[in-house]
């Protein structure tokens, strides 16, 4: 099928992927270029000028760094730099944001994109562009000109926040004299400069999370947006996400932020009727944040599909239980106690991923009870200290397929499996410990689907001694 797709793309002159000696064979009229590595690139001789759309994916780095950011590339509508493993400095940003039919832009962590520390206010000529997604930057405030951009449909920006990084930035500080000496080459200076801006600007926001600017509410197209952090956003402007009526995705840091801005977003997110995927993080460098302001909320958005919440939080707010279009719930560090969470989360009905990890859930059992969970699929569990044993009751989770465990000590082991008719694995990941894993593995092959039992360590490793209180690791 790859060689067909291939084949059909070469023929309608829309994708080449050069692998191999296989430069020999692009055609002049290629508008459509995805490589995949090659040290071969370097010969290829494109037209650049008609290129429309450039993706990078390549497994060692290609010697097409000047090209990528070359002024030849003014007719280029998507570029996807993902993963294309050379640098990206602020200076190729200030380029790329000036071709003008450009519509798609992406650029992650394997760019060492924390070269990248700002967006020049450029950008706000350029009101065709439809995506800007920059990972892991060091972009700590979006320019109040993005907010010309009417056509924008999605807007990431993580910032890549390293506490360890601190002492390097503070080194190339003291070090600036020297950085724009002749002796330091072109590669160099821009990384200096780069930890230079870390130190005195971006590392204060301490969040991966960015400041938005007023006029956020004119990007009436918006789809998805992230990383506000609300700790440096304005109260006025987080009053005017309520106003992103076609918003699908949105990602915040509350971390460090003031009850009343936690409460204005909580309003504001209330009147987002298409939001689809909310992601609320609590956690910063200095620790953990709590969540627990969420039970001001009194309608939560009627689409909701997927929800992660990464805080401390202790117990559901009761409008979780309205969530019945909820499939995938991610929950980090929110220490909820046992009780009304699994009630509540039980009961919803399209609940297909449940997700505990770091210390979610401190409550000893995992008890799924009869008739909770009608569609759950999977159930992950991971870095639960309290957690000592998941049980699942007779027509508890009937379409449950997959149970993955990792640095969590079930001292009672996994009990009742044969109660999930559709199982098909079980996954005890790296430091998981299960007691009478004997007895599970009898379990496992006695079961009328067959499931598989995947241990990530070796059995006496997994093995607490086959009793139920187990033995010290």
């Amino acid at each position: 099928m790859r060689d067909i797709t291939i084949s059909i793309s070469r023929e309608e002159n829309f994708v080449f992927l050069p692998r191999g000696t296989d430069y020999e064979a692009v055609q002049g009229n290629t508008r459509h270029i995805a490589f995949q590595g090659s040290k071969y690139c370097s010969k290829i001789s494109f037209n650049w000028s008609i290129i429309r759309s450039l993706t990078m994916f390549a497994e060692r780095p290609v010697e097409l760094e000047h090209s990528v950011c070359s002024s030849q590339l003014r007719m280029l509508r998507v570029l996807d730099l993902r993963d294309a493993q050379f640098t990206i400095t602020q200076n190729d940003v200030n380029n790329i944001v000036l071709l003008c039919h450009l519509k798609y832009l992406r650029i992650a962590r394997y760019n060492n994109a924390s070269y990248i520390y700002s967006l020049p206010k450029s950008i706000g000529r350029l009101d065709g562009r439809q995506t800007l997604d920059l990972d892991s930057t060091n972009i700590s405030t979006l320019p109040t000109q993005i907010t010309k951009l009417r056509s924008l449909r999605s807007l990431r920006c993580m910032k890549q926040y390293d506490f360890s990084s601190f002492t390097t930035c503070l080194t190339d500080t003291l070090c600036l004299p020297m950085i724009f000496t002749p002796s330091v080459s072109t590669s160099d200076r821009a990384e200096k400069i780069a930890n230079l801006h870390l130190a005195t600007k971006s590392f204060r926001s301490k969040s991966n999370g960015v400041k938005v600017p007023k006029g956020i509410c004119r990007l009436r197209d918006l789809q998805i947006l992230g990383v506000v952090d609300i700790r440096r956003t304005s109260s006025r402007v987080i009053k005017e996400l309520g106003q992103l009526s076609k918003l699908r995705k949105l990602y915040v840091v509350t971390k460090g932020s003031t009850k009343l801005k936690c409460e204005i977003l909580y309003t504001a997110i209330q009147k987002l009727y298409s939001l689809q995927s909310l992601h609320m993080d609590a956690v910063g460098c200095t620790g953990i944040g709590t969540l627990e302001c969420l039970d001001s909320v009194s309608s939560p958005p009627p689409l909701l599909r997927t929800l992660r919440l990464n805080g401390s939080l202790e117990e559901l707010p009761n409008w979780i239980e309205r969530l019945t279009h909820l499939r995938k719930f991610y929950l980090l560090r929110t220490k909820l106690k046992e009780g009304k969470t699994m009630l509540i989360l039980g009961a919803l009905p399209n609940l297909m991923l449940l997700h505990f990890c770091h210390n979610a859930y401190l409550g000893e059992k995992l008890v799924f009870k009869t008739g909770a969970f009608p569609n759950l699929r999977t159930l992950v569990t991971f870095n639960l200290d309290q957690q000592r044993d998941i049980r699942f009751e007779d027509g508890s989770s009937p379409q449950l397929e997959k149970i993955e465990i990792g640095r969590c000590r079930l001292e009672s082991g996994i009990i009742g499996i044969i109660h999930l008719p559709r199982l098909k694995e079980i996954s005890v990941e790296y430091k998981g410990k299960v007691a009478m894993l004997a007895q599970l593995e009898g379990e496992v092959n006695a079961h009328p689907n067959r499931p598989v039992l995947r241990m990530a360590m070796d059995r006496s490793d997994h093995d607490l001694a086959g009793n139920a209180k187990g033995s010290p690791p």
